[in-house]
């Protein structure tokens, strides 16, 4: 089974990741990695701070001559800002107070509730680890689980559908060519006339000192039948990956399928009739509003999941607030941040269900070894085509 921990602050030295569950015998290496740390720190709308940072993972542990022994894998991404708050963030106590505290909570973060919760009289001790810095780390947990799934030809890919309310249309597109035309974006959008209204509404955004949220979607290919169960309420696939998508900071909103809309239609709108191909000797469907997973399992469709990201809570012309200390009104603080980080969230929702997909695998052809795994699943795949 696979877990992994994060540890590090936005303005902290680096970011550290622990990987644990990874079988022998998987070929890894920093450019599997780096590829998608690249990808997470592009998009139109992005803030300041990404034309700091220049995200590069090391592994650290867990992998020898470019494959994984069986041990946690260790990874750190270093931040190139810390140069700028080594006194303001170090560990050391004599450096106590060299900055002023930061008294000034911005709505919709996790500074007020943050320093309640934690006794702080400090927001930064909050929003430091708040951040969604944070995610470059999953990010790249998440690629390690790629590269994983990838040896069974499972691919987890993304595109953004709605920026500020403009939404792509898509109808009648085949998937190669959507994700294709997102990844040349800065949108990660699959439809270029909406791309051109996103930038408009950004640009508009960022002139009024506001941000703006969207909509992403993440397809999972290839995945094989019968992932998750029915048996418990906490071994629901759905469940799982709902959570996985939901832990990712300013995430609202989480359907799976064709989601909310089944609540609109009658039943045989919404329920996917099964077919057999005898050729292929397999059971498929002709639609998949399921969105790849029924009572819980997957059924061997694409997997399809959709998250809504809310606005970046930091704004540039920033709502009122209370200040902890003094109690009096003030407007509140404000951090470098993005006016739109939609094209990043969904890189980041793509490790998340990387992540998911991955331990799910790893639970139904439990094995040591990548050897061991390929076996059990080659078995597997036999076994269907018997039914």
């Amino acid at each position: 089974m696979i877990s992994f921990l994060t540890a590090g602050e936005s303005h902290g030295q680096l970011l550290l990741g622990v990987i644990e569950g990874i079988p022998a015998g998987l070929e890894l290496a920093s450019n599997d990695i780096n590829i998608d740390l690249s990808r997470r720190q592009i998009g139109y709308g992005r803030g300041g701070r990404m034309r700091i940072e220049k995200d590069l993972a090391e592994i650290t542990c867990g992998v020898r001559w470019g494959k994984t022994m069986g041990g946690p894998i260790g990874l750190l991404i270093r931040n190139k800002d810390w140069v700028n708050w080594s006194d303001s963030m170090s560990p050391d106590s004599s450096l106590s107070g060299c900055i002023p505290p930061e008294t000034r909570p911005r709505p919709g973060h996790a500074d007020l509730c943050g320093i309640i919760k934690y006794s702080h009289d400090d927001i930064r001790n909050v929003l430091e680890r708040a951040s969604a810095r944070e995610t470059a780390m999953r990010v790249a947990i998440g690629a390690v689980a790629k590269r994983f799934l990838a040896v069974f030809s499972i691919e987890v890919l993304s595109h953004v559908t709605e920026i500020g309310g403009e939404k792509a249309k898509l109808l009648n597109r085949q998937l190669d060519s959507i994700i294709q035309d997102a990844e040349r974006s800065e949108f990660r959008c699959g439809d270029k006339k909406a791309g051109a209204r996103m930038r408009k509404k950004i640009d508009e955004a960022k002139k009024k000192g506001d941000s703006v949220g969207g909509i992403f979607e993440i397809i999972a290919t290839n995945v094989p039948v019968g992932l998750g169960s029915y048996s418990q309420w906490d071994r629901r696939f759905n469940a799982k990956l709902s959570y996985a998508v939901m832990s990712i900071q300013a995430i609202k909103g989480v359907e799976i399928g064709i989601g909310f809309e089944a609540a609109r239609r009658f039943g045989s709108e919404v329920h996917d009739a099964i077919y057999y191909d005898k050729v292929r000797r397999r059971f498929y469907r002709k639609t998949n509003r399921a969105g790849g997973i029924e009572g819980g399992i997957t059924n061997g469709e694409n997997i399809i999941i959709r998250a809504a990201m809310k606005p970046i809570a930091t704004l540039y012309s920033p709502l009122d607030s209370v200040d902890i200390k003094t109690k009096k009104p003030f407007k509140a603080s404000v951090e470098r941040s993005d006016i739109c980080a939609v094209p990043a969230a969904s890189v980041v929702g793509e490790a998340m269900i990387a992540v998911e997909i991955a331990n799910a695998f790893i639970e139904k052809f439990g094995g040591d070894s990548m050897t061991e795994i390929k076996r059990n699943y080659e078995g597997y795949l036999e076994y269907i085509k018997e039914i």
